[in-house]
């Protein structure tokens, strides 16, 4: 009888709980829904002027900065739309989220950028899983044939910048695990093993030469062409070439998450384990689990945080719990997350142009976008919020 009334009273709090998560979920939405109220206006009055600028990306010097399709974030705030709709139902997101994809399209034949599965798929791809449009899935399809013209088959992988040719001949880098998403959906879309098949000699490669023994990542690996070998090791956006950059630590746990779902391959989850138990276990992370900008960041405490890596982080961890036997870990850690980044580090409605997060950083090294908010912490926010709503 004991144990009965145990079991029933343990249900009844569980049952609260999650209620009260679901109404904080709820609550964040709405704030989420008055601040980009804001930044449509903004954005509309800029594009009065500047029609080829399609997506708000930074503030810079308290301005709105905007960017054009071509740039590597220009997906996020679409896709973040998408979000508001998947979440509130509401038509008018819906139609927002509509007209700002629109103006992504022609990257579908961009072939001058490794960044297709950012721009495409957190737009494109969002857009078409929750509504299954067939016009999207045509610019999906597109896009991967695009972005597998960038593949070597020596290297096997997929060449990130076309830049910096002076310092790199093929360079790779771990943010370009998270491209391999439109692969595997056009494989899926399609039928042609193709797409599958570099995601995952791209996925394979960089899990041999992107780490260290302790599964923290480099940056970037440069790779001859003519062996395939890697040839260096490096950073870009890191404070040394022997530290952990945390965004990429993000992109890493993140990627190989997603490549065992999509592959079921136990080494991507073993690889997405070792990673997630570098971050977690490292003695620079922070209490409230938000890092700073490089987990070796010589200053630390006395460095800028950055919120677009803790986004992805908990977005991440999420989707790895569904798989991992340390799940009651990972989801007591993004709940961690989610509360700090929500808490902390959230805009006051209809402050900083209507971004939702504070406190991002792009790039410490070429002092760009530091400490400020960025459209990709904002979009994987939302992202980890509707996973956790979800679990």
């Amino acid at each position: 009888m004991h144990k009965k009334l145990y079991g029933a009273f343990a249900l009844m709090v569980a049952g609260f709980m999650a209620e009260a998560q679901a109404v904080k979920t709820a609550q964040v939405f709405a704030d989420a829904e008055k601040q980009t109220q804001v930044m449509l206006t903004n954005v509309a009055e800029i594009r009065t002027t500047k029609p080829e600028l399609v997506a708000p990306r930074t503030l810079e010097n308290g301005e709105l900065k905007m960017v054009p399709s071509k740039d590597w974030t220009s997906g996020f705030f679409a896709g973040e739309l998408w979000m508001l709709y998947a979440f509130t139902k509401k038509p008018e997101w819906k139609t927002k989220a509509e007209t700002y994809t629109a103006l992504i399209e022609k990257e579908k034949f961009n072939g001058g950028t490794h960044d297709m599965g950012f721009k495409v798929y957190c737009s494109y791809g969002t857009g078409y899983q929750i509504t299954k449009e067939a016009a999207y899935k045509d610019v999906i399809i597109q896009s991967a044939k695009t972005l597998s013209t960038r593949f070597n088959p020596t290297v096997g992988c997929i060449r990130s910048w076309d830049h910096h040719k002076e310092q790199w001949g093929y360079p790779v880098i771990i943010d370009n695990m998270m491209n391999l998403e439109l692969l595997f959906a056009a494989t899926r879309l399609t039928g042609d093993s193709s797409f599958y098949k570099i995601a995952v000699s791209h996925a394979n490669t960089t899990m041999k030469n992107h780490f260290r023994p302790d599964y923290s990542s480099y940056h970037v690996i440069d790779y001859d062409t003519l062996t395939g070998k890697a040839v260096k090791k490096n950073t870009h956006q890191g404070y040394a070439h022997e530290s952990a950059w945390a965004r990429g630590q993000a992109w890493a746990l993140y990627g190989y998450t997603m490549c065992y779902r999509e592959t079921k391959n136990i080494a991507y989850l073993q690889q997405a384990e070792h990673v997630a138990k570098y971050i977690l276990t490292h003695p620079n992370l922070p209490a409230d689990k938000v890092p700073y900008w490089d987990f070796n960041a010589p200053a630390i405490p006395n460095e800028p945080r950055d919120a677009s890596a803790a986004g992805v982080i908990a977005s991440g961890l999420l989707e790895l719990a569904k798989y991992s036997k340390n799940k009651k870990e990972y989801l007591s850690v993004t709940n961690t997350i989610l509360q700090s980044l929500t808490k902390s580090y959230r805009s006051p409605i209809g402050d900083n142009k209507g971004f939702l997060l504070l406190h991002s950083t792009g790039s410490k090294p070429a002092n760009s976008e530091v400490d400020v908010p960025l459209n990709y912490a904002d979009y994987y926010y939302l992202e980890a919020l509707l996973r956790q709503n979800k679990k």
